[in-house]
């Protein structure tokens, strides 16, 4: 799990902000299911901006960078919207 912020991170795009990180980690794919989340989170295994979070709760938002031990390093991206011109 790198904390380097130089490192780059594998953007994934989200909808609607706050996003809980339990639910960006399914998202990413770096989890399968709820409880393997949960357990990932309160291990210590997760760092939030460089700090081990361990509230799966933990609200995110755009910008945010996620670290996964023994995974990539995600960051919390705005999904793009259509508008119109």
């Amino acid at each position: 799990m790198s904390t380097d912020p130089r490192e780059p991170a594998r953007a994934v795009s989200v909808r609607s902000f706050p996003i809980e990180l339990g639910v960006f980690l399914k998202l990413a794919g770096a989890v399968r299911s709820g409880g393997e989340g949960k357990a990932l989170v309160a291990s210590g295994r997760v760092r939030v901006n460089g700090v081990v979070e361990r509230r799966r709760g933990r609200a995110l938002a755009p910008g945010d960078r996620v670290a996964v031990e023994g995974g990539a390093s995600l960051l919390a991206a705005a999904a793009a919207t259509d508008s119109e011109p």
